[in-house]
């Protein structure tokens, strides 16, 4: 909390000098920032953002603060955006974003807080999503812009928030592999089902998880599997013979990306990594409990990659109707905490017979 509390009174007092006077949207930006602080999927659900902005200024200069884990998946400055670490919780990662000599234009992607670092970075320009409520997070927006009503994917909608045509369809090439040292992945064909979620309501019954993996290596294909650090328990529980070679817990992000790039098939929950998968061009099979696919699938930006979403939709308690905290009528999804559902039924509804049809789409019959 202190050092939180420190990175504000370095970002307010800066932000309210910047927002004196008169402001005006530049006209031809050469400088532009994307500012945010959000989770791995979220991050890469910004891509067609970084396309279209790419697309429409070819000779600006891309700025994209990112938490310092996602740092090496832009290495390579894919659509040339270059990646600034910003930590909320270390007030140095600070200093090369307000260092600089300010930004033409800038864009806050879901949450309107970071507005405030916006306009502490010298922004001229700051464009957002309208938020119902009142209050300070607002103030140094510019330009308030309402959210999709109609069904959007989020990275669609967060790419509406700049002026131009849609960019085009992703294509595997546009994004560099990551450097790294790269894991030695099995020999032949292999598929991956990465079996960790951020959030135990997102988890698929581990006796559901070795039934797939069973039957696709029946087919001929090795199975591997990946977790998060501190996940290799749902590893366990779903292979507790260990038949099957485990990365649980041992891959950074990069390493974990050319794992997926070389795969068959990817199988996993609602998390970062089926968003990683899409950006690495392995057919993925993403299972949808608390997230909508509507909201958090691939949208127009992925329309061209191979992929499946298998939900029970409707959901009863897929029911709220909230991205990030501004209602959103058409949305359906559910942001519930384990104490006020202490089992995830959406999960558990889903059957293993569509998973494996899904799989057999993807790995083409």
């Amino acid at each position: 909390m202190a050092s939180r509390l420190v990175a504000r009174l370095r970002i307010a007092p800066r932000a309210l000098r910047a927002m004196a006077g008169r402001r005006e949207r530049p006209p031809d930006p050469l400088r532009i920032l994307v500012a945010h602080h959000l989770l791995l999927g979220d991050t890469l659900m910004l891509t067609p953002l970084l396309a279209k902005l790419r697309a429409r200024y070819p000779a600006a200069r891309v700025v994209m603060t990112v938490r310092r884990a996602f740092l090496p998946l832009y290495a390579l400055r894919p659509y040339g955006t270059e990646a600034v670490v910003h930590e909320a919780k270390q007030p140095a990662t600070l200093d090369a974003l307000l260092a600089g000599d300010g930004f033409d234009l800038a864009f806050v992607p879901g949450d309107n807080r970071y507005a405030w670092l916006a306009a502490a970075a010298r922004a001229r320009w700051i464009v957002a999503h309208a938020d119902e409520r009142r209050g300070l997070r607002n103030w140094p927006a510019d330009d308030l812009r309402p959210f999709p009503q109609s069904p959007t994917a989020w990275g669609d909608a967060i790419a509406q928030l700049a002026d131009g045509p849609p960019p085009p369809a992703y294509r595997p090439a546009d994004w560099p592999a990551p450097p790294c040292a790269p894991p030695v992945p099995p020999r032949g064909d292999y598929c991956v089902l990465h079996v960790g979620a951020g959030s135990r309501l997102r988890l698929w019954n581990p006796e559901r998880w070795r039934t797939v993996a069973e039957t696709l290596s029946s087919r001929g294909l090795q199975v591997v599997w990946s977790a998060g650090r501190g996940e290799e328990d749902e590893v366990a529980a779903a292979d507790p013979a260990g038949r099957w070679r485990s990365f649980g817990g041992e891959l950074s992000l990069a390493q974990l990306w050319h794992l997926l790039a070389g795969a068959r098939l990817l199988v996993c929950p609602d998390t970062g990594i089926a968003h990683l998968g899409r950006l690495a061009g392995v057919p993925t099979l993403t299972l949808y409990g608390p997230g909508s696919p509507a909201l958090f699938g691939p949208g127009e930006f992925w329309r061209e990659s191979p992929c499946r979403a298998v939900a029970v939709d409707p959901f009863p308690c897929r029911d709220q109707r909230v991205i990030f905290k501004r209602r959103v009528d058409w949305v359906r999804r559910c942001q519930r905490t384990l104490a006020e559902c202490p089992a995830p039924r959406c999960m558990h509804a889903i059957g293993v017979e569509p998973v494996l049809a899904a799989a057999a789409e993807l790995l083409g019959g």
